[in-house]
């Protein structure tokens, strides 16, 4: 026996009898229910963990700490979530390219979907007792890298286990999942009592999410072999994508960035604008009406648009009509500036993102360019989801501030995810 085939043996018998090259192997065998809802969980539990904050609590932190501080609560709130956003902009790559190489006994992903679950959590609990912007700070950043550990490696479980034909519809109940933990996130900041209890409920969420995955489904298991030999250069370089080489995944990633760009417009001052420019009675309780109206028509499309662009075989007209009229609803935002529009607005923003979430996610797993960098390539893409958390503060804070404020804020937001909607035509490679 030469010796590659007696260390593939050692590999086999290390990883339970399992073929480690299966994990570098594209997938062919659908996936059942039981593990699309486990892992649907798994991410529901994770957004929790970051729409909770991001919704409710870090904004009251914010007012709270802004008095007497020199600077005002938008811009406060900017500071931190732009802090953050530029973590989760770093470490979802990193944490996917780390994936990518585990050996580990519980499989690639597994490991870092419990040390990040488990560690968001116990910064969550720790963020709770911030005292100023400069903890703020360091807290979510701290949160951001723990949690991006574990959403790398539950987006990476998808290309790893699902063939290309059933991804629009496992989109469908991840995106579900997603919308669930805004919502759940929203939900448990606001009806707890208190700062400390919101982030407490979310962290606690966050960790009992997780769980029926990693312990009722086996990860796939990387054999020693299949792992490339370690290098600071290579390990780096790896993270530049070329779009002259890959140019389907370059217009693939510019048009994610674009549409998520928008929507961080919308969610980013959400509060502040009902309270400051709507005038309404309760700015909490309707910023989480607003998000549950959204996530009812969300979930009436996510699922329903994936699974039927797996069934016509097709991705880009799903992806920019939703574009385009989630636009559509931005500028609602700008022109009729009432309580009512806003719910309107809420609703076909839920609709165009819910068919957007499920297909677009599909479409990035179809123009990866290789297995072994599988969470790496999706961390990269991820990136489309964070550049925004950090380029959304950055815009928006002069917009409302300086340059004519909510209206020209909604119109910006309206014109660039339009533009993220005509650009999906620039994808060659999917039908």
């Amino acid at each position: 026996m030469t010796a590659p085939l007696r260390d593939r043996d050692r590999d086999r018998d290390r990883a339970g009898g399992q073929d480690p090259s299966a994990a570098l192997a594209e997938p062919v065998e659908r996936v059942g229910r039981g593990w699309t809802a486990s892992l649907s969980l798994a991410n529901g539990a994770i957004w929790v963990g970051w729409y909770g904050p991001l919704q409710i609590l870090l904004a009251s932190q914010a007012k709270d700490f802004a008095p007497g501080s020199g600077m005002s609560k938008e811009t406060m709130l900017a500071w931190v979530t732009g802090a953050g956003a530029l973590v989760s902009l770093l470490a979802n790559p990193f944490f996917g390219a780390l994936s990518d190489r585990t050996t580990a006994r519980r499989g690639r992903r597994t490991p870092w979907i419990v040390a990040g679950a488990a560690g968001g959590a116990l910064l969550l609990l720790l963020l709770a007792g911030a005292g100023g912007m400069g903890t703020m700070v360091v807290g979510w950043c701290l949160v951001q890298l723990t949690l991006n550990a574990a959403f790398a490696a539950v987006t990476a479980a998808v290309p790893d286990r699902v063939p290309r034909l059933q991804r629009g519809s496992v989109g469908g109940w991840l995106g579900a999942a997603q919308i669930l933990g805004v919502v759940g996130g929203t939900g448990l900041a606001t009806v707890t009592a208190g700062i400390g209890a919101g982030y407490a409920a979310c962290a606690v969420f966050t960790v009992v999410g997780v769980l029926p995955y990693v312990l009722r489904h086996e990860d796939l298991r990387l054999g020693a072999t299949d792992r490339p030999a370690w290098s600071w250069r290579g390990f780096l370089a790896g993270f530049w994508l070329s779009p002259r080489r890959y140019p389907d995944l370059g217009w693939a990633w510019l048009t994610r960035f674009l549409i998520n760009l928008s929507n961080a417009l919308v969610l980013l001052y959400l509060l502040y604008y009902l309270r400051d420019r709507l005038h309404y009675d309760d700015p909490d309780q309707g910023v989480l009406i607003l998000t549950a109206v959204n996530a009812v028509t969300l979930l009436a499309t996510v699922v329903v648009g994936g699974v039927w662009s797996d069934r016509v075989g097709r991705r880009k007209p799903f992806v920019i009509w939703s574009g385009v009229l989630m636009a559509v609803a931005t500028a609602a935002l700008a022109g009729w500036q009432t309580w009512p529009g806003a719910i309107v607005a809420a609703a076909v923003l839920g609709i165009g993102f819910g068919v957007f979430t499920s297909v677009d996610f599909a479409l990035m797993t179809d123009v990866l360019p290789k297995a072994l960098d599988r969470g790496k390539d999706l961390g990269v893409i991820n990136v489309a989801n964070a550049l925004p958390q950090v380029a959304a503060p950055a815009l928006a804070a002069p917009i409302v501030t300086y340059l004519g404020g909510y209206r020209v804020l909604y119109l910006v937001a309206a014109v660039i995810g339009l533009a993220g909607a005509v650009l999906v035509r620039r994808i060659r490679g999917v039908d």
